[in-house]
């Protein structure tokens, strides 16, 4: 599986100018004015990982097939969003659907971009785009409290689960706190995500600065770090300008050498990905062969079964076990036939955790 991030914030922060950087399409239409998305755009992109391109050249595979992240272009959020202004209502619900919110702030000066409140102020803009999440799911958890109560008085088990946890994230919410900074147990997890609530989503802070800061950011941007890490959430810094720049160059050397030109060793995309995997717990397994080599993502603790489940359902329920080869084991060992000589592969069975770069063959009978 792959992940999917929304990109929300206010208008004119350069939301769509990164979506079509990162996608390198033009579906987007980015414009000097509020609400020039009108619906939510996704994308789909190449997740970059070095080891698979090692992977496929070791294994002589026809092709390479990285594993995929979208991205979602939301349309900017206003203050009063929560009762429907700047259609807010339409965006907060498209909100819900994401795994993770990369939220972008404006980090940059430039007289010719217009700022919907007059001037550029990090904070004062996290706190709009957060304010009006948190009253959205205000307004939520208290619509479900009052449905709730007459079901556990009736005895129901899980309206029980669910109202503790209602009014856990309503005291948060109530102090001007984001709901995920609720301390929920790994048995309470499954009905907190049903709750479907915008401030539990885990946030990545991008801060788009102009193109002078892309290296080592600016004030601004140490402004987001700061809070980032108060929240104990995950800033990245990046110029879309830039980004689109390099969406519209030819290969990777053309790349390689315009981001040294700028003192930079990677793209934006590659801080976002690496960002989103650590902030959602993600690791990357392969597989490879003649025809190809392809990266798969699953969540960190994930068993063999699982992971074998991330490629079919079937290789899941009929798993029998795990031929697996570390990644640094296959490269030091030339391949799966040096592997197997030096004794370097493993047989693992159901209970095996799957670890970032292990290479996989699954046996399975169904």
């Amino acid at each position: 599986m792959g992940f999917n991030c929304g990109i929300v914030g206010l208008p004119n922060v350069g939301k769509s100018t990164l979506f079509n950087a990162l996608t390198a399409t033009a579906a987007a239409e980015a414009a000097n004015f509020p609400f020039c998305t009108i619906e939510p755009n996704s994308g789909r992109v190449a997740v970059p990982d070095a080891r698979l391109d090692t992977i496929a050249t070791i294994g002589k595979s026809a092709r390479i097939v990285p594993t995929q992240l979208e991205f979602v272009d939301i349309a900017g959020l206003v203050r009063g969003a929560s009762k429907g202004e700047g259609l807010g209502n339409q965006f907060l619900a498209n909100i819900r659907e994401v795994d993770a919110v990369i939220h972008m702030v404006r980090c940059f000066e430039d007289g010719n971009v217009t700022h919907v409140d007059g001037g550029v102020d990090p904070q004062r803009d996290i706190e709009t785009i957060e304010t009006e999440l948190m009253l959205a799911d205000l307004e939520s958890l208290e619509k479900r409290e009052t449905a709730l109560v007459k079901k556990a008085r009736g005895g129901d088990k899980e309206a029980k689960l669910q109202l503790d946890l209602i009014a856990r994230a309503l005291e948060l919410l109530r102090e001007g706190q984001p709901a995920r900074l609720v301390e929920v147990a790994s048995d309470e997890k499954k009905a907190f995500d049903m709750l479907q609530l915008l401030t539990a989503k885990p946030v990545v802070y991008v801060c788009n600065v102009d193109e002078d800061s892309a290296a080592d950011g600016n004030a601004f941007s140490e402004i987001v770090a700061k809070r980032a890490q108060e929240e104990d959430a995950v800033s990245v810094v990046i110029s879309a300008a830039i980004e689109e720049e390099i969406s519209q160059l030819g290969g990777d050397e053309e790349k390689a050498e315009f981001l040294e030109s700028l003192g930079l060793s990677e793209t934006g995309l590659a801080r976002v990905i690496r960002a989103g995997y650590e902030l959602l717990h993600l690791i990357t397994f392969f597989t490879v062969g003649p025809k190809e080599a392809r990266a798969w993502t699953v969540r960190a603790g994930a068993t063999a079964p699982n992971a074998a489940g991330a490629i079919h359902t079937d290789f899941e329920r009929g798993f029998i076990k795990a031929e697996t080869i570390s990644y640094d084991d296959f490269v030091a060992c030339d391949g799966e036939q040096g592997a197997k000589d030096a004794g370097k592969m493993r047989q693992e069975g159901k209970a095996y955790v799957t670890q970032d770069g292990d290479i996989m063959l699954f046996r399975f009978n169904v």
